[in-house]
């Protein structure tokens, strides 16, 4: 028996780590815009863009079922939702790269891995909090 999660997204824990990287990749985007240009400004979000939305994407798959009696379910949700996050991040990175002239490669791939280290870090931003 799949016991689905009805608690609302913005309840769980994952979605301060969503904000989070939200905001770091804006940020990130606007410190390359004025140290760097408007290229390499927008280079960035767009990285972080993609990275955000893979996450995002994992997340909605990842928590939605939840017991033990929903334990193969839970394990399928989240091997489903990591391979559309890859896949996702793959097809977004390739419509980047045909779609988008001009580009800076380094701000784009660093607005990347600023967000996908800020997801990592996700257990040093959720120590000490409830939860629920």
């Amino acid at each position: 028996m799949n016991i689905r999660n009805r608690t609302p997204f913005h309840r769980l824990p994952v979605f301060r780590v969503l904000v989070v990287q939200a905001l770091s990749g804006l940020a990130t985007a606007f410190a390359c815009g004025v140290f760097f240009g408007l290229v390499a400004g927008y280079s960035a979000l767009l990285g972080s863009l993609i990275a955000w939305l893979a996450n995002l994407y994992f997340a909605h798959k990842a928590f939605r079922y939840f017991g033990a009696r929903s334990a193969k379910a839970v394990v399928q949700s989240l091997w489903s939702g990591e391979m559309g996050k890859m896949i996702l991040t793959a097809a977004l990175f390739a419509l980047v790269f045909v779609g988008v002239r001009p580009l800076e490669p380094l701000a784009l791939f660093g607005g990347y891995l600023l967000v996908l280290g800020v997801g990592a870090s996700a257990l040093l931003l959720m120590r000490n909090k409830p939860k629920h």
